[in-house]
């Protein structure tokens, strides 16, 4: 190993109170988390630790500029037991994306994959087993610097948390359009997996659970016109033989999954097309009898079908979510490439590397 990442393993595992069977996302946390500080322009102090608090100043930057940043990834395990990542050196360069736009430093790629195949080879008995589940994996970084005033920290703190999850939409979604609030505009931040991007998005997420959606499906800041993506998720819609999707211009987050799928999606013969999508197409697409499916993606959702969209005073109901013949082989092909049921013929999967025996 090329790093000096020390390990204090915890003397009082909350393993046996786990029922993977009805893990609520996102409120059940693993034994250990990594640790780093960038200091004097580089990542010391590597750690991994038993899970707990951390200490910072009522003054910390991040919390009143938001220089903030996370990841979302997960692992799994094999039908013979062996726990992976999918497609992680993806997220390292999302991460790294999301610092550079907001002038963090970046995480060294072998520095951020030689701790992950640490903290989850120590916490691999905490991937749950069923098909659909995960040990879902959470690296952040936040900037440290304890003053007042707006202007770049030179130290931040980098973090990686991990917690066994089941899925994130156990039932299709109901979407609304949003025509009045704005996720993210060209030349801002939407591309970054930045904190401020999803406090922003909390009041109109909270309308539309207070009408009886689940999620915001968000419009451009601009004309209100085109579809940009979802609260947590990309989205796809099967219009006739195509499959269309908004193109990522910027102001829309590069979904991993969504490259994933569009991958597979062009492997078995799908049109798929990345342009603008604009709302009246779709209002056109399903008064024609042509929007067949649309489902979200994301790596919490994996693939979410969607059963009604609201824009305006239309009401667009999907089709049943039994003839979603698109999103259900989607879905399976991931879960089952994971779980070995099908050959990994992409190479997406990675086995973890180094295991570390607890106790």
């Amino acid at each position: 190993m090329k790093y000096n990442i020390s390990i204090t393993k915890t003397t009082n595992s909350k393993l046996d109170q786990i029922d993977f069977n009805a893990i609520p996302f996102g409120k059940t946390f693993s034994d250990h988390m990594f640790v780093a500080d960038y200091i004097d322009g580089e990542w010391t102090n590597l750690a991994i630790v038993p899970f707990g608090d951390i200490s910072i100043s009522p003054v910390n930057l991040a919390i009143h500029y938001g220089q903030s940043i996370f990841e979302g990834m997960k692992a799994t395990k094999k039908m013979d037991g062996t726990p992976c990542f999918f497609r992680p050196l993806l997220h390292s360069e999302r991460l790294n994306a999301s610092a550079r736009r907001m002038m963090m430093p970046e995480v060294p790629a072998d520095l951020f994959m030689e701790a992950l195949h640490l903290l989850v080879g120590l916490e691999s008995a905490w991937i749950p087993p069923q098909e659909g589940s995960a040990l879902y994996i959470r690296p952040v970084m936040f900037a440290m610097d304890d003053m007042l005033g707006v202007k770049v920290s030179k130290t931040y703190k980098f973090i990686i948390v991990t917690g066994p999850v089941g899925p994130y939409y156990p039932k299709p979604v109901k979407l609304i359009a949003e025509t009045e609030f704005v996720r993210a505009a060209a030349g801002g931040v939407g591309e970054a997996k930045t904190a401020g991007n999803y406090a922003a998005s909390l009041y109109p997420a909270q309308k539309a659970i207070d009408n009886g959606y689940d999620q915001v499906m968000w419009l451009d800041a601009k004309e209100f016109k085109y579809v940009q993506e979802v609260g947590t998720m990309n989205i796809f819609f099967r219009i006739g033989d195509k499959v269309i999707t908004p193109a990522t211009d910027g102001a829309i987050l590069k979904g991993i999954t969504r490259k994933t799928l569009i991958e597979i999606m062009k492997e078995k013969g799908y049109q798929v097309e990345e342009r603008l999508v604009s709302i009246d197409e779709v209002v056109d697409a399903y008064k024609a009898g042509t929007l067949k499916e649309v489902f979200g993606t994301g790596t919490a959702a994996v693939v979410a079908n969607v059963s009604h969209i609201k824009y305006k005073d239309v009401v667009m109901e999907l089709p049943p979510v039994e003839t979603h013949e698109l999103s259900h082989l989607l879905k399976n092909e991931i879960n089952q490439m994971r779980s070995g049921k099908i050959a990994d013929r992409f190479n997406w999967i990675e086995p973890v590397k180094s295991l570390v025996k607890v106790g």
